[in-house]
């Protein structure tokens, strides 16, 4: 009987032991993470190993299904104006929850004020606020972040995906419970059941737990989301009723999904594992939580919005404070304008230039000087003054519209396209946005540069006139100078240049008016010491052919 009595305080004292680690560990977790949200405050995101863009991009398509916007970042566009990288330079989140939302709000908006109304709510919040503002930071950083965390398909569709044989988990769970009960009487026997229950339910879990590992992950990601919106709502913040209402019917998963509670960037979450498989508590905890999800779909919906909502606001607010300009963007009708306008990735060493875009404009320049960069830093703050509010200049102004670009093409192997054709089909798609009648933002870098000359300027002026018929407008930029001509009563011509030196090209960066006068892919070979005789003999044909309008027919055979 001694050695029974022993036997339960060694039980007892190893798990009083077991509970002072993990809240030592879990401790230490947090002084760290409050740390580092003090350091990092009004810095460049630093990078992450989470928030890769496969992740993001599944939670958006998924999201797609129950939420509706006016406008769209297609694929396209996203990809020529690197806005993955636009994205990861905004992105100072915490969670998943977060980064996700974010990542939405670039790719998704409307056109009206009231998204960029409850944005700038938040964001004049956290700036009259900066020690809630840390606190809401530290509840996410808590909750940390998980790719594939598959929360949105939960959201999207809850209701039949219930684990079967949920009684036998809960058998199984109260076996140890059983066994210890019947040890605190002193038999033996209940050591034995404990024991074995408690290999069983063990063996049992990590048998089960490859083919659900993803179903019980996301689980454990939404609930430990709920414990995050419980404690923000605790906060006075805009949104605080609206976290309140939502949350409360949702509470109760709370209560019984706790298994899933310990966050997933706890050092603590290893020893906790240990007890979850005991009772087999995640298994239980999952068929709960789901059901009560199926039931309150939509505030669960409306919760997870506001919880992304609260953490992308002060990613935009941080994102205002280490870039070197930024303006609150206003709106009206008509094209854009800017002051200072610079692309938002080149925010140490960008050059800033002014924008004002009323109809359809060819930019024309030298290699190198400067025009794509233009075109593109256009674009993208474009986007971001329609998204995030907030554009990389001095002063912007714009009407809101569709944004559509046609730059980085490649030709197409899966498909079987040419570059050309891949071309014309990602020009095609742009036209076929403007024949909507809705107002669009085009650009177009290089246009039709897979053809042959003639037909390319044919091709090009016949596509730029159309557009003028409709209520969008283009940036085409083009090394065509023929473009210029052929439309100079029906678009605006823009144009950089370049300084020839003695010791080779230099470039100010800096927009000008009018159509380019320059060419310098000659001056260029010459500085990468090309054969004198063939940058020379290139000279003269150049010439030839400005004096002449033809071209000199070389090696022609005497008579």
């Amino acid at each position: 009987m001694k050695n029974v009595d022993q036997r339960v305080w060694y039980v007892i004292g190893l798990s009083v032991a077991v509970v002072i680690i993990i809240l030592f560990l879990e401790w230490r977790t947090n002084y760290k993470l409050r740390e580092k949200i003090k350091q990092q405050w009004g810095k460049a995101p630093v990078w992450s190993r989470f928030d890769h863009e496969d992740s993001l991009k599944d939670a958006w398509k998924i999201a797609q299904t129950y939420q509706k916007f006016e406008s769209e970042i297609d694929d396209i566009t996203w990809y020529d104006l690197d806005m993955t990288e636009v994205f990861e330079a905004v992105n100072g989140t915490y969670s998943s929850i977060g980064s996700e939302a974010l990542y939405q709000r670039l790719r998704n908006f409307d056109f009206n004020d009231q998204s960029v109304e409850k944005l700038e709510e938040l964001i004049a919040f956290y700036e009259e606020q900066p020690e809630k503002r840390a606190a809401i930071q530290f509840r996410f950083g808590q909750l940390g972040k998980k790719d594939k965390n598959f929360v949105k398909h939960y959201l999207s569709e809850a209701a039949g995906k219930e684990l079967p044989h949920f009684y036998l988990y809960v058998f199984f769970g109260i076996l140890p419970l059983i066994g210890a009960g019947i040890l605190a009487f002193g038999q033996v026997f209940g050591l034995y059941l404990l024991v074995g229950s408690i290999c069983l339910n063990t063996f049992y879990y990590l048998s089960k737990k490859e083919r659900l590992e993803t179903e019980l992950n996301s689980m454990r990601y939404f609930v430990q989301g709920l414990g995050t919106a419980k404690a923000i709502s605790k906060i006075e913040t805009p949104v605080q009723q609206q976290l309140k209402s939502n949350l409360t019917p949702l509470k109760s998963i709370l209560t019984f999904a706790v298994s899933f509670r310990v966050k997933s960037n706890s050092e603590a979450e290893m020893l906790f594992d240990y007890i979850n498989i005991m009772f087999m508590l995640p298994f239980i905890s999952y068929h709960f939580a789901l059901r009560r999800l199926a039931k309150h779909n939509k505030e669960a919906i409306i919760l997870w919005d506001l919880l992304g909502e609260l953490e992308a606001a002060y990613a935009v607010l941080n994102f205002r404070l280490y870039m070197p300009k930024t303006a609150v963007p206003k709106f009206q009708t008509g094209g854009v304008s800017a002051e200072n306008s610079y692309h938002p990735l080149l925010s140490a060493s960008a050059v800033v230039n002014p924008v004002a875009w009323e109809n359809n404009t060819l930019v024309t320049g030298s290699n190198a000087s400067g025009k794509s960069t233009y075109v593109k830093s256009v674009a993208i703050n474009c986007i971001l003054a329609q998204t995030i509010h907030t554009a990389a200049a001095d002063h912007f102004l714009m009407q809101r519209g569709h944004v559509l670009t046609s730059m980085a093409v490649e030709d197409d192997l899966f498909e079987g396209d040419s570059y050309f054709v891949a071309e014309i089909k990602s020009i095609k798609r742009v036209l076929d946005q403007v024949a909507t009648g809705e107002h669009c933002y085009c650009f177009i870098d290089e246009i039709l540069k897979g053809t042959n000359t003639i037909e390319r300027i044919a091709a090009s002026a016949s596509i730029i006139d159309w557009l003028k018929d409709y209520p969008s407008i283009a940036f085409v930029a083009t090394h065509d100078i023929e473009l210029t001509e052929i439309l100079k009563y029906s678009c605006t011509n823009l144009h950089f240049e370049e300084q020839i030196e003695a010791d080779g090209i230099s470039f100010d960066y800096q927009v000008r008016s009018g159509a380019a006068k320059t060419r310098n892919a000659l001056e260029l070979l010459q500085v990468m010491s090309y054969p004198k005789v063939i940058v020379d003999s290139a000279k003269e044909e150049a010439a030839f052919f400005d004096k002449h309008r033809l071209w000199n027919i070389l090696n022609t055979p005497t008579v």
